[in-house]
């Protein structure tokens, strides 16, 4: 399997401060990886050095292939309609992509909504809108980031079964950024366990949700599972 996504020793800091240590990971063409850890672990901190926003003060990134990213948050332009949205997503040499009919097909529920105010819509339609946006640019790899923050577990297990489906159908490498442990270790292939900008526990999936570290740090709770 070839890395699409290839982190080495990655080091970032903010006015003396590390955000991220040392920090190696990989995401293989066509595989899904978790990144978990609590507010503060550094996970943003990684999703900007993969985009470009921060310079490392150490180690390499590398994206062999084309990154598209799915913020926290969703930063929608709330008074364009979801249609103008998409298009947005797909903004070459200075002007917005036209053919939004691909994604529709992917997604489409979002056919059902195209003309509505990104601004008016549910949560999760905001997260539909932002994942469809992404895939305007015809991403080699997808970073989603917090796909789950702020939304009801139904709202959940519809947007988890829409990224199965993408990496089912697509086969389309997806760096799955999350608190939701329990989520993320269902969706994905193998996951990291960041805490205070190192990799704290790596591997398998499955073998991470047998970890007495990660269990009792991460799955103690009663966190529901995406279907």
């Amino acid at each position: 399997m070839t890395d699409i996504v290839e982190v080495r020793g990655l080091t970032v800091r903010y006015d003396g401060a590390t955000a991220l240590d040392g920090v190696d990971l990989t995401v293989g063409d066509h595989e899904m990886v978790a990144l978990i850890g609590a507010n503060g672990a550094g996970k943003s901190t990684l999703v900007k050095a993969l985009s470009g926003l921060v310079r490392p003060d150490g180690g390499t990134v590398e994206v062999r292939g084309r990154l598209a990213q799915v913020p926290e948050g969703r930063e929608m332009f709330g008074d364009l309609s979801v249609d103008d949205n998409l298009r947005l997503g797909g903004w070459r040499n200075g002007r917005a992509g036209r053919d939004t009919s691909g994604v529709y097909e992917l997604l489409p529920e979002l056919g059902e909504i195209r003309r509505r105010r990104a601004g008016a819509l549910s949560g999760g339609q905001q997260q539909m809108v932002a994942i469809g946006r992404a895939l305007m640019s015809r991403p080699d790899v997808l970073v989603i980031d917090e796909l789950s923050l702020g939304l009801a577990p139904l709202v959940v297990r519809t947007l988890a079964a829409h990224l199965r489906d993408l990496h089912r159908t697509r086969g389309l490498a997806v760096l799955l950024i999350e608190q939701n442990a329990r989520l993320a270790l269902d969706l994905c292939d193998r996951a990291y366990v960041l805490e205070t900008g190192r990799v704290a526990v790596q591997g398998k999936a499955l073998d991470l949700e047998k970890d007495p570290r990660v269990t009792a740090a991460y799955l103690g709770g009663h966190v529901e599972e995406a279907s």
